[in-house]
């Protein structure tokens, strides 16, 4: 591994930049009603994620019976976020219903929500399937991503506090460790998505949020692509671009830390074109 992409110590990365800023409470880099803290050791108790050593629908686990529709939904919706599902992958009511120990009722209506939301496709059986990967619906996703995420970020940038950039590196840190030490994908991609979360959530844009979580959704399944595609093969490490970001934030220079996150999103995009050309083919589905 390259030297240049050695994680950056605090006293490497300072707090350039940092001391006109007010402290005010960090914005969660999860979903969660924990207390947010600045504290590296309590980073891993406030990040750890909910899918630990499994993929697809071997995640799900039974929910509790309090509020059982919505929390079908958020499941599902995890999982497709974080690219926990493949591209083409069948969904079945009954064996969603089964995985959750729930009724097959919620289940239906969080995939009616997920297929409005373009998340899903219906098939005529009444099953659901995730989208196929085609390229033009790669370079689609990969531009908007890049467009808004951009926007976001560069909103955001001002508004960070001291303690949500210190939350943010040992985040950081604690990916690296996950990544180095052959962690799973949903472990990876549960990181992967606090980080970015934990800094759009500071945007203070109620409109720019949903937006950027419906691109997540319709994104998820180039996002497993890519993790498959990265293991091993790249000499830059995971969190490369997520030091370059937060360095960038560090120094309050939004510009640099728009081009940190376009490069973030661009690698894992490019990742596909250039390595997957068989099963990404132009107009066609990964499967054809």
């Amino acid at each position: 591994m390259a030297s240049n992409n050695a994680v950056p110590n605090k006293e490497a990365v300072g707090h350039v930049g940092l001391a006109h800023r007010h402290r005010r409470q960090s914005i969660p880099l999860v979903l969660t009603d924990t207390a947010s803290s600045a504290d590296p050791s309590e980073v891993e108790a406030l990040t750890t994620p909910s899918l630990v050593s499994s993929n697809g629908l071997t995640a799900l686990v039974p929910l509790e019976r309090r509020t059982v529709h919505q929390r079908v939904y958020d499941a599902l919706r995890r999982l497709l976020i974080e690219g926990q599902l493949d591209a083409g992958e069948v969904l079945r009511i009954q064996t969603v219903a089964t995985k959750l120990a729930t009724s097959t009722m919620p289940v239906r209506d969080a995939l009616a929500r997920l297929v409005s939301e373009r998340a899903l496709e219906a098939l005529p059986n009444r099953s659901v399937r995730v989208p196929e990967a085609t390229r033009e619906r790669l370079d689609d996703v990969a531009r908007a991503r890049s467009l808004v995420e951009g926007e976001a970020i560069r909103l955001a940038a001002p508004r960070l506090s001291v303690d949500d950039i210190d939350l943010l590196r040992a985040m950081t840190k604690a990916y690296d460790k996950v990544a180095t030490t052959g962690g799973d994908h949903g472990y990876r991609a549960s990181y992967n998505h606090a980080f970015h979360f934990g800094i759009y959530r500071a945007c203070g844009s109620a409109v720019l949020l949903p937006i950027i979580e419906s691109l997540w959704l319709q994104c998820g399944p180039f996002i497993r692509a890519s993790a498959d595609l990265y293991d091993g093969s790249s000499e830059l490490r995971a969190t490369h671009f997520h030091w370059e970001i937060l360095e960038a934030l560090e120094r309050a220079d939004a510009d640099a830390a728009v081009e940190a996150l376009r490069r973030d999103i661009g690698r894992a995009f490019d990742l596909l074109r250039t390595r997957w050309p068989t099963q990404l083919p132009a107009g066609q589905g990964a499967g054809a």
